[in-house]
C-alpha cells in the first residue's frame, strides 16, 4: 500500500500541473481568437487581389499567340528536377501532434519525389530541430528574412549541393507576430530563384486553418501558378472526427467561436467576372506582370497565418485535454489515498483491539 504522504504530495504536484495547463489553454485561445482576426482583416485584400488578377487575365493577352509560351515566368511549367519545399511549423511544443504531422506529411512528399534535388526552407524551430538532424545544410544558404528585407537583390546561392536533398533556409522566430513584409522577403527569393531557373517548382506544407473543427493538413503547389484563385493541392489529410469533437469541446469550454477565417467579402468576386470594360491607367500586360508577385506573396502570408492559428488551436485542444487527464489523476489519487488512510485507521483500531483482548 503506497504511503499516504507520497500520495498527498503526488496529489499536490498534478493540482500544480493542471492550473499551469488550464492557464496555457486560456492564453492560447485568446492567442486563437487574434490569429482568426488577423486572418479575416487581410482577408478582403487576398481576395480583391485575386479578382483584380482574374480581371487582368480576361483582358490581357498573359501567352504568346504564336508560340502559346506564357508571357510570365511565374506561369512558365518546367520539368521538376530541383524543387523547393517550405515547411512551416511552430517555434514551441505542448501542441499535441501538431508539429510531428507536418514533419510526417513532409516525409512523405519527399518520398513521392524520389530521384528530384530537392531544397529545403524551414520555418519554425520544432521543423528546423527535425530536418536538421536528417538532411545537410547547403554548403551556402540563402539569406535570412532579415537580411532579404533589407537587401534590394538576392545572390545566386551556389551551384554545389550538400546531398540531394538540402537545407537552403532557416526561419526562427517570425510566428510569434506574422508580418507580410516577412511573407514578402521569403517569396521575392523564392521568385528570383524560380525566375533564375535554379528551381523548378515551389510547394509548402503546413496546416491549413478554416475554423477550429475545419482544418487540414496540406501540401501546396506556389509555383508555377496553374490557376490565379484555385489552390492546387497536392497532398491532404482531414482531421478525424474525434479530433473535431475533442477541439470543439475545447473551443466551447475555453469560450472560442466556431467562425472561420475562408469565404470571400461581399461584392468582391463581382470585380473579376463583372462585363464592365475597366479603364487601367496602365496596360493591363504591366499590371499583370507587377501585381503576380504580390499574389505568391500573399499565398505564403496565407500559410503562415493560418499555420499560427491552427498551432494555438492544436495546443488549446491539448492543454484542454491534458486537464482533463488532470483532474481524473487525481480524482483516482484521492481514491487511492483515502483507501490507503481507511486502511491504517482499520489497522490501528484493529490492533488496539488485539491488545485489549490480550490483556
Amino acid at each position: 500500500m503506497p504511503n499516504i504522504l507520497d500520495i498527498r504530495r503526488r496529489i499536490r504536484s498534478v493540482i500544480n500541473t493542471r492550473q499551469i495547463t488550464k492557464a496555457m489553454k486560456m492564453v492560447s485561445a485568446a492567442k486563437l481568437r487574434r490569429a482568426q482576426e488577423r486572418a479575416l482583416a487581410a482577408r478582403p485584400y487576398a481576395q480583391m487581389l485575386t479578382n483584380v488578377l482574374k480581371s487582368l487575365v480576361a483582358r490581357a493577352e498573359i501567352y504568346d499567340p504564336e508560340t502559346g509560351e506564357p508571357k510570365h515566368p511565374l506561369l512558365a511549367q518546367r520539368e521538376e528536377k530541383t524543387i523547393l519545399l517550405i515547411i512551416v511549423t511552430g517555434d514551441k511544443g505542448l501542441a499535441g501532434a501538431f508539429n510531428a504531422n507536418i514533419t510526417k506529411a513532409a516525409g512523405r512528399f519527399l518520398d513521392s519525389k524520389k530521384g528530384k534535388n530537392i531544397d529545403i526552407e524551414a520555418i519554425g524551430r520544432k521543423g528546423r530541430d527535425f530536418l536538421r538532424r536528417r538532411y545537410p545544410a547547403a554548403k551556402v544558404q540563402t539569406q535570412s528574412l532579415a537580411e532579404m528585407e533589407e537587401s534590394v537583390e538576392t545572390e545566386p546561392a551556389s551551384a554545389e549541393r550538400a546531398a540531394a536533398i538540402q537545407i537552403t533556409g532557416e526561419h526562427v522566430g517570425i510566428l510569434g507576430k506574422v508580418e507580410f513584409a516577412q511573407a514578402s522577403a521569403l517569396s521575392r527569393n523564392v521568385i528570383d530563384r524560380y525566375c533564375r531557373e535554379e528551381i523548378d517548382s515551389v510547394y509548402v506544407v503546413f496546416n491549413e486553418f478554416k475554423s477550429v473543427i475545419a482544418q487540414r493538413l496540406i501540401v501546396e503547389q506556389v509555383l508555377p501558378i496553374e490557376q490565379i484563385g484555385e489552390q492546387a493541392v497536392r497532398l491532404a489529410e482531414e482531421m478525424t472526427e474525434e479530433e473535431k469533437k475533442k477541439a470543439k469541446e475545447a473551443a466551447v469550454s475555453a469560450g472560442v467561436g466556431m467562425r472561420g477565417t475562408e469565404g470571400a467579402p461581399e461584392g468582391s468576386s463581382q470585380f473579376g467576372t463583372s462585363q464592365v470594360d475597366y479603364i487601367y491607367e496602365q496596360p493591363p500586360e504591366e499590371l499583370f506582370r507587377a501585381l503576380l508577385p504580390q499574389y505568391v506573396s500573399i499565398q505564403i502570408f496565407r500559410a503562415l497565418m493560418e499555420s499560427v492559428a491552427a498551432e494555438h488551436a492544436a495546443r488549446m485542444t491539448a492543454m484542454d485535454a491534458a486537464t482533463s487527464n488532470a483532474t481524473d489523476m487525481i480524482d483516482s489519487l484521492t481514491l487511492v489515498m483515502n483507501r490507503a488512510r481507511q486502511a491504517k485507521i482499520t489497522k490501528e483500531i484493529i490492533e488496539i483491539v488485539s491488545g485489549a483482548a490480550a490483556m
